[in-house]
């Protein structure tokens, strides 16, 4: 079952997709979005780790600035899901995590956390600063922080095209979060979990990175 619930946050009420497993939890997953909003996309994510047996729930981090934005894959509604990404910042994205990790805490639920793009640097800051258990799929945005200490599990994944991660800040990622397990995927650029839109999807990388997504929250969620 699926459905749109209202999560109480310190910048006000924000909608969260939330999709529950047919069976019994195995945990629980926050689903961070891309610059494109709790979508379509982001909804069906979010339904497939249920499907996986996870209670999932993907916060709106727009809503504090501007409620209820889906946005397509455009060039105009890029440059507006970046200005609002711009506008929310990452200290109150961060609130927003915090206030979906601890409804899902207080049903007794283990939580991990799952970002992807901009939501994959919002999800890396979820694990240096409230301890949650990380995977983070090419988030571009987190260098400037990786001299956080890790204080959970963390996975990354990255495309080995992607030109918004050069080899260098992949680089760095192994250096400053040495614990951490990184996977770079040949023939994946920018988005390729993302498997509405041709230009970016690479199904044998997406396929392979989610296995060890799914994975990694099955060890660490028990």
């Amino acid at each position: 079952m699926s459905r749109w619930i209202d999560l109480n946050t310190p910048h006000g009420p924000v909608r969260a997709w939330r999709a529950e497993p047919a069976g019994p939890s195995r945990g629980a997953v926050v689903v961070l979005q891309e610059i494109f909003g709790v979508n379509p996309h982001i909804r069906s994510v979010t339904e497939r780790f249920a499907s996986e047996g996870f209670v999932a729930l993907a916060p709106s981090l727009f809503d504090p600035v501007e409620p209820g934005i889906e946005l397509g894959y455009g060039d105009a509604e890029a440059q507006r899901g970046v200005d609002l990404r711009n506008r929310v910042g990452f200290e109150r994205a961060v609130d927003v995590v915090e206030a979906a990790a601890d409804l899902l805490g207080a049903e007794g639920l283990r939580t991990g956390v799952v970002g992807f793009c901009w939501g994959g640097s919002v999800s890396f800051l979820a694990n240096t600063r409230l301890g949650l258990p990380t995977v983070s799929y090419y988030g571009a945005r987190s260098v400037p922080f990786l001299d956080e200490p890790a204080r959970a599990p963390l996975m990354f994944h990255f495309g080995a095209r992607d030109k918004s991660i050069p080899p260098g800040d992949i680089e760095l990622h192994r250096t400053k979060q040495p614990a951490a397990r990184i996977f770079v995927y040949e023939g994946a650029d920018h988005a390729f979990n993302r498997d509405v839109d041709n230009s970016h999807y690479h199904a044998a990388s997406a396929t392979q990175a989610w296995q060890r997504t799914l994975d990694f929250f099955a060890e660490n969620l028990r």
